[in-house]
């Protein structure tokens, strides 16, 4: 038995850990075969039940589950410690991924005193029925992630209008894929194109263009009117001209034409960072995103049944 039972007694100095069974009194010889390094209070598998719980709700509520489905007290403030102490590395895709999304999501940092919140971006890329993994401010880590992970020599890249996401797809795939599909994400495009206004029918008129490709007559039916946003999407368009194909036909070949995979992944993560009250100290926002993120890609490193 590794732990002993009855009233047995352990030789040389002892602690107390707890445990995913309770609080145990272990010697330093079974701290060595726990994986215990220094004073850790906390054995690896609860730290793991920990880390899962932390990835899915607030601290308060994480020490409050813990309490409820385990038995076993856990501080929020210590929960708190432990994501920030804990450096979880980047989740590595195993196969290659046809399709990638990218795109920004926001996170509320902690102002000073009597200073509202300051909402920041952060961007996130998803490797399409894959793994995902979010980046603030930290273009260099972004960009060697992504050189990283094993692509399909035929890509297809969805995004939005954004110069930034554009800029992440630009570093993908840069040896390894010799066909890159760039593709405007056709919701958003919808979507901008019905923010011009003016005539229903017209709008209706160039989303079919659109849907066959033809930007040239798209652009042609906004000749005739002067306004700002008529304008600005005629200019949305030239800039992305080449990103725009004929999505009747990608969706009859099965290509996607929407980014709605990354979207899904942004919405589950600021599930987690987005909580009603919430505000982050800058330092402690790469670690809640690189726990939740793991958490969205099943990590083994938080499964007690997986040896980290």
């Amino acid at each position: 038995m590794f732990f002993s039972e009855g009233a047995e007694k352990l030789s040389g100095k002892t602690r107390k850990v707890k445990s995913i069974i309770g609080e145990v009194e272990i010697s330093q010889k079974q701290a060595r075969k726990l994986g215990l390094e220094g004073k850790t209070p906390i054995s690896p598998n609860l730290r793991k039940c920990c880390l899962r719980a932390c990835a899915k709700t607030s601290y308060q509520q994480a020490e409050e589950d813990l309490l409820e489905l385990m038995g076993i007290k856990v501080g929020h403030s210590t929960l708190h410690r432990l994501v920030g102490r804990t450096e979880l590395p980047l989740t590595q895709a195993q196969v290659p991924s046809e399709g990638v999304s990218v795109d920004g999501g926001k996170i509320c940092l902690r102002g000073e005193k009597n200073e509202g919140g300051q909402w920041r971006d952060y961007k996130l890329v998803s490797l399409h029925d894959n793994i995902c993994e979010a980046f603030f401010q930290d273009p260099v880590a972004l960009t060697d992630w992504s050189k990283s992970q094993p692509l399909s020599p035929i890509l297809t890249c969805l995004g939005d209008g954004h110069d930034g996401v554009w800029n992440v797809i630009k570093t993908l795939g840069t040896n390894q894929v010799a066909i890159k599909r760039e593709v405007l994400d056709w919701y958003h495009l919808k979507e901008n194109l019905y923010k011009v206004g003016g005539s229903l029918k017209r709008l209706e008129g160039v989303e079919n263009l659109l849907w066959h490709g033809w930007v040239d007559a798209a652009m042609a039916e906004f000749d005739c009117l002067k306004n700002k946003r008529a304008v600005n999407f005629q200019a949305y368009l030239n800039k992305h001209r080449q990103r725009i194909p004929c999505y009747e036909q990608y969706q009859q070949l099965g290509i996607p034409i929407g980014s709605g995979d990354v979207e899904s992944k942004i919405k589950q993560v600021g599930a987690r960072v987005k909580l009603s009250g919430a505000s982050w100290k800058r330092e402690n926002v790469s670690p809640i995103l690189r726990l939740r993120c793991a958490y969205l890609n099943r990590s083994c490193l938080l499964s007690i049944y997986a040896h980290s």
